[in-house]
């Protein structure tokens, strides 16, 4: 049971609804606890294929709740350097989640829910959607997220809208690499499961894998040792049985069991 969460699940896909609608989903210590332990069920449910990330109301995600983060900072140092500390590891369970992950992105989509956007491999956003790292506006900056944003946009994009703050329209988003797709409003739904359903045709360990190698390889480099890093890698797949199914499925014209 969740205080500021529901989890609806149809078929093998689950989605996440942050559930706050009256404070714009904004973070608070419960919402980062109870999307945390979320992400860790989920990870662990094998009849889940696929998670979608989704807010109530007006809003995606307004970011933290100003009011809890002025009580964190008012705490001692312990106290709120735990408190920072369980953000970065919640995010880090969205970023690592083993299945893959689709933002849908109705409204703003601020800070903390810019952060979330961002973890996520596949974000889908309507025409109304907007975003923002709004930290430096009150004297913060986006820490917890920035490696998710920074890995989303690049350096040189962050280099603006870091230090502005200002709003990023969803054109804009698309734009800059944030949002994968941008639809009209009454398009949303239909957009994330035409994504859904492109992801269920993936062979869910090889989707795993595929997370790995993109979390584990290095910028731009690519010398003998990531050369001989990525044969292993697929070395070792192509001796698997989903390897084995997927393409014993593809030469005899069948859909493969996992679809």
């Amino acid at each position: 049971m969740f205080e500021t969460l529901e989890i609806a699940r149809e078929a093998s896909v689950a989605t996440v609804w942050m559930n706050r609608p009256e404070r714009h989903n904004a973070f608070n210590a419960t919402v980062i606890a109870e999307l945390t332990r979320a992400f860790e069920q989920l990870a662990e449910e094998s009849r889940v294929r696929v998670v979608v990330l989704a807010g109530r109301g007006k809003s995606f995600s307004a970011g933290a709740d100003l009011n809890w983060m002025k009580a964190a900072g008012e705490a001692s140092l312990e106290e709120n350097l735990a408190d920072a500390r369980r953000l970065a590891a919640m995010l880090g369970r969205l970023a690592d989640c083993p299945k893959p992950t689709i933002a849908r992105v109705h409204g703003a989509a601020l800070g903390g829910g810019m952060g979330l956007a961002a973890a996520c491999d596949i974000c889908i956003a309507s025409e109304a959607a907007s975003f923002a790292t709004s930290e430096v506006r009150f004297g913060l900056i986006p820490s917890a997220i920035g490696p998710y944003v920074l890995r989303a946009i690049g350096r040189r994009q962050a280099s603006r809208w870091f230090l502005t703050a200002e709003r990023i329209t969803a054109a804009k988003a698309l734009d800059i690499g944030l949002a994968h797709e941008v639809v009209a409003a009454e398009a949303l739904d239909e957009t994330v499961g035409s994504q859904v359903a492109l992801l269920l045709g993936g062979g869910p360990f090889a989707q795993e894998e595929a997370k790995r190698l993109i979390r584990d390889m290095p910028g731009n480099r690519v010398d003998a040792e990531i050369a001989e890093e990525t044969a292993q890698r697929i070395a070792r797949l192509r001796m698997g049985a989903e390897a084995r199914e997927g393409l014993s499925a593809f030469l005899e014209k069948r859909s493969p069991q996992w679809s």
